[in-house]
């Protein structure tokens, strides 16, 4: 049975006012204002870095281990979202993970479209192993689009020839540019999230003309093979759940180690919501749990 926090969660999502004719500037600004309510884990630090010409940030509770990285890309559909929205996510899995946390501000379009944000997350990735991480240390995460760009980084790294993170995780991942997923028909009345047009949209402005089904935006067409163990974790009730039930589809039969999480009654990254939400605090727990076996 789902919390009663949860129910007062997606009376705050319903409650939003927003234009449906906002500029990208407002869309930003209003992703900007609604992140200033997710707090920053107790006892963590943020250091500003430049990771090459890209704006960084370490995140690191103070349990944090030297020799544990994870690299967080953020959500926001490829045009929105920044260091500022994701701080408070990253720092609760520095703390459940005892890592440090690298959140980059990648690229985003239309300013940037394709493939500017697969290019700046693997220069992170290679940042971290010129700063002499071992990929074995290092494990690639991100939520929404991030999760989604997280496994197409992993892809790409590995056609270069680099060696690859110990491990990938994946927060309620937009994976299908299509939106072609059952899910996307059968949840649109109980997600207060992600509806199918808006994303559509934001596809076509992210890709910038590329194809829909190109690999390294839509990995569901992508050869997975060689990846590193993958965590997923999606709620029920979200439009993307079929995003990440293909994933793991095309994962496993890739002969990937796959762990796919389906928690009844969540919504779209409930994860931010862990300093109300009890089911958001077991999910970054498990998600702590899985960075500590593999980086072990």
């Amino acid at each position: 049975m789902p919390s009663k926090e949860l129910e007062k969660i997606i009376n705050m999502i319903k409650s939003r006012e927003l234009a449906e004719d906002r500029t990208m500037e407002e869309m930003r600004a209003d992703s900007e204002e609604w992140a200033q309510q997710f707090p920053v884990a107790s006892n963590t630090d943020c250091k500003p870095i430049k990771v090459g010409n890209i704006d960084a940030e370490w995140v690191i509770n103070s349990n944090a281990k030297d020799d544990r990285v994870v690299l967080f890309l953020h959500g926001g559909g490829y045009l929105l979202g920044s260091i500022n929205t994701h701080r408070a996510l990253a720092s609760d899995i520095s703390k459940s993970s005892e890592a440090q946390v690298l959140l980059i501000a990648y690229r985003l379009a239309p300013e940037h479209p394709y493939p500017a944000a697969v290019e700046d997350s693997k220069a992170a990735y290679r940042w971290l192993l010129k700063k002499g991480y071992e990929p074995s240390q290092i494990v690639v995460a991100g939520d929404s689009a991030g999760g989604g760009l997280a496994v197409a980084i992993c892809v790409a790294l590995r056609d270069e020839g680099v060696k690859l993170p110990a491990a990938i995780v994946s927060l309620s991942p937009w994976i299908d540019m299509e939106a072609i997923g059952e899910s996307m028909t059968t949840n649109a009345e109980i997600d207060p999230n992600v509806q199918r047009d808006p994303l559509i949209e934001m596809a076509k402005v992210y890709l910038g003309g590329a194809d829909l089904r190109t690999p390294l935006a839509n990995p569901l067409y992508a050869d997975l093979k060689g990846l590193p163990p993958i965590l997923i974790q999606v709620g029920k009730r979200e439009t993307l759940l079929d995003d990440s039930t293909r994933l793991a589809e095309v994962a496993k039969k890739a002969g990937v180690e796959v762990i796919l999480e389906p928690w009844e009654d969540m919504i779209h990254v409930w994860h931010r919501y862990a300093y109300i939400l009890p089911e958001g605090r077991e999910a970054i727990k498990r998600v702590g749990d899985f960075i500590r076996l593999h980086t072990g």
